[in-house]
């Protein structure tokens, strides 16, 4: 299952993050709809709203299926059918769906069959793997491999806008496919948009941590496949939706437990049985890079934004993953940021 994620980047730099090609091969941005509904955080929760990506055929009649467009959603779908007043009364959970019963679903069939089809974007997620012979739980972060490649070695941190695009050869965001939904009140009001995560079952790398997984769009070829409803059918899309073993881990602290925590500490790798930051590897430590260069308190609105000319490359595409190396840079971005912080956050507890 998906029950939490971190998305904690900027509108501007997660649009281009997304940079993509469209059907004629030109080189563009997802465009933002409603940007001031989005509030990046380390901790997300159903019911919140997180960025999604979808065709803009779903919201520009006569528009180009393969154009895609950025919107903040609902987690938790709402059917279309859905008679009160209050989405909240909403019997049943919708922030995930699975797989394996999707077409049986009402709520999921629907959706699908209008090509409802979205790309829900993240840092990555949470999930708790419960500890053998307790009723405790510890908590992991699940994302896409990175790679600490020549450029980005070569470069450090990103000083400004003009750096960006070797920023995108560090860091890769994590692609799930996902279903939304348009809900009208029947009293009248402004239409309420949610999304799902369609799930399946887990790989063999995340099967000892939970049974689910969410199912993950694994490069550019499959979001385009997933996202373009003109084009290609339901039944040619739902064959993009399987298990991935491209993903990597590492256990982090207990403060993500309480969805009310929004720090870089919700990210931080800790060792899972002595409880001490973990040397770390790789992709963690990129992580952590990024976020005390580019965290959204931080970053100038008033810097110029570089031309649209970039189509991300990532480089967990190109060559394998080193966990240990990802780790490292991981806990160097957190550790860079708490330095920068003027006053320390407090956690939450439970």
């Amino acid at each position: 299952m998906c029950g939490r994620t971190s998305c904690h980047l900027s509108k501007e730099v997660l649009a281009r993050a997304c940079a993509y090609r469209d059907r004629q091969g030109q080189r563009r941005l997802p465009e933002w709809r409603d940007p001031d509904r989005y509030c990046p955080s380390y901790n997300k929760s159903p019911q919140s709203s997180s960025p999604v990506l979808l065709s803009r055929l779903h919201v520009e009649k006569g528009a180009d299926s393969s154009e895609r467009v950025i919107a903040p959603m609902r987690w938790g779908l709402v059917p279309s059918w859905f008679k009160e007043a209050d989405p909240s009364k909403l019997q049943f959970n919708t922030s995930n769906c699975r797989s394996d019963t999707m077409m049986e679903k009402r709520s999921f069939k629907v959706p699908l069959g209008k090509g409802r089809r979205c790309v829900v974007l993240a840092d990555g997620f949470y999930e708790w793997q419960r500890c053998q012979g307790t009723n405790k739980t510890q908590p992991y972060f699940i994302y896409f491999p990175q790679i600490k490649t020549e450029k980005s070695e070569s470069m450090g941190a990103a000083d400004g806008p003009e750096d960006w695009e070797k920023v995108w050869d560090n860091w890769r965001p994590l692609t799930m496919a996902g279903l939304f939904d348009c809900w009208e009140p029947p009293e009248g009001g402004d239409c309420l948009y949610s999304y799902t995560i369609i799930t399946v079952d887990s790989c063999k790398g995340l099967n000892d941590i939970h049974h689910r997984m969410p199912a993950i769009l694994d490069g550019e070829e499959a979001v385009s496949k997933w996202l373009d409803f003109g084009e290609v059918s339901a039944q040619e899309a739902l064959k993009l939706i399987h298990p991935t073993e491209n993903i990597t881990f590492h256990p982090v602290s207990s403060v993500v437990n309480n969805s009310r925590n929004n720090t870089p500490e919700c990210l931080l790798p800790v060792d899972s049985l002595v409880k001490k930051e973990l040397k770390a590897s790789g992709s963690s430590q990129k992580m952590l890079q990024w976020l005390a260069t580019k965290s959204p308190k931080k970053e100038d609105t008033k810097a110029p934004q570089k031309a649209e000319s970039d189509v991300p490359q990532w480089s967990s595409q190109k060559s394998p993953f080193s966990r240990r190396r990802g780790a490292d840079l991981l806990e160097r971005w957190l550790k860079r940021e708490k330095e920068e912080e003027p006053v320390a956050k407090q956690p939450h507890t439970q």
